[in-house]
């Protein structure tokens, strides 16, 4: 049988390097196997062959198929390419130069991410990263969220199977989910695991929720988050950074208040509102930016901080929010179609 199917191989080989047309092809893969072919044939002696044999035969059978299955896909792939080199060469003059050539543009996710980022180093924070698949103790357990929090809930997060597995995410406690973050908060909570403070970071980055995609809302956007950990920190050094953050971004017109709000992770909360009538497509007094707060003294404990010696505040914001204020865009989706129109607007 090893004869047999080094024979099928070779003569494989030499005709399908041949063909032209998808129909001879076709025409040439049922003759070795489809129903009646000749590796088809082969196969089939499997049950004449002694039973102590078999095993060995199967695994040269297996090898010989994968090499004739590539064959196959190498001489399909070919017809394929020369397909579309043919429609192609008759529409397009490939000599051109490329209108789109030149240097690429940064997007304007990008640009206030990093103008972000450039401002709060300015004021001593530095960036921190984690991983966007998270368990349910990073992302929620450790910020204080109930189990019975609508977050948790399936409709709003994006939860994982549970037979899955990521190496570089680790379980902390036993029986908690996978999922795909649902803020950058998770970053805070990594970042405090590692040590002491004083801490000053800025955490910008993917998150995912349950929400129907429309001119404001995606299911897929950007965060960015501050945490600030040291002594005697209080809700005024917060508003005094709030402004700066917005004063050095959006100009110095720009005004910020805070609205009283729940979040339970940080106790006194509160809704960032932003005045700037000065910029494009503002067109009311105040607009919500943002959520902030003092950080709860339950999420201290919890990472092995003393909240009679610590204090700290967190706040965050969507870095698409931020964007479209910035560019005067008025749809989200924006972002997120590639348009080169679009984008060569931020050369």
């Amino acid at each position: 049988m090893q004869d047999s199917l080094n024979a099928i191989l070779a003569k494989a080989s030499a005709e399908l390097v041949t063909l032209h047309t998808r129909a001879d092809f076709e025409a040439a893969k049922a003759r070795y196997v489809g129903p009646n072919g000749e590796f088809t044939a082969l196969m089939k002696q499997m049950g004449t062959v002694p039973k102590e044999q078999r095993p060995a035969m199967g695994k040269l059978i297996n090898e010989a198929k994968g090499q004739l299955q590539a064959q196959l896909d190498v001489s399909l792939q070919r017809i394929a390419d020369a397909e579309i080199t043919a429609q192609l060469g008759s529409a397009i003059d490939t000599s051109l130069p490329s209108p789109d050539a030149g240097p690429g543009t940064t997007h304007p996710l990008t640009l206030v991410r990093e103008e972000m980022c450039r401002i709060l180093r300015k004021a001593g924070f530095a960036v921190a990263d984690g991983p966007e698949v998270e368990t349910e103790y990073y992302c929620f357990d450790a910020l204080a969220t109930p189990s019975d929090h609508p977050a948790r809930d399936a409709q709003d997060t994006f939860y994982f199977p549970e037979a899955a597995r990521f190496g570089n995410v680790s379980k902390k406690v036993e029986g908690e989910k996978y999922l795909l973050r649902t803020h950058t908060s998770s970053v805070q909570i990594r970042t405090m695991l590692k040590g002491q403070p004083p801490i000053r970071i800025v955490s910008p980055g993917r998150v995912y929720r349950r929400d129907t995609t429309d001119a404001t809302h995606s299911a897929n956007f950007h965060q960015l988050e501050c945490l600030y950990v040291d002594k005697n920190v209080t809700v005024r050094d917060l508003k005094a950074l709030l402004d700066y953050i917005f004063a050095s971004l959006l100009g110095k017109d720009t005004k910020t208040r805070f609205r009283p709000h729940y979040f339970g992770y940080t106790e006194p909360s509160f809704e960032v509102d932003l005045s700037a009538k000065h910029l494009p497509k503002v067109k009311k007094e105040w607009i919500e930016i943002g959520g902030c707060g003092m950080v709860d003294p339950a999420v201290f404990e919890g990472v092995g901080y003393d909240p009679e010696v610590w204090s700290g505040y967190a706040f965050g914001m969507g870095l698409e929010r931020l964007a479209m204020l910035v560019y005067g865009i008025d749809d989200i989706r924006y972002f997120y179609q590639n348009d080169v129109r679009f984008l060569k607007q931020f050369a």
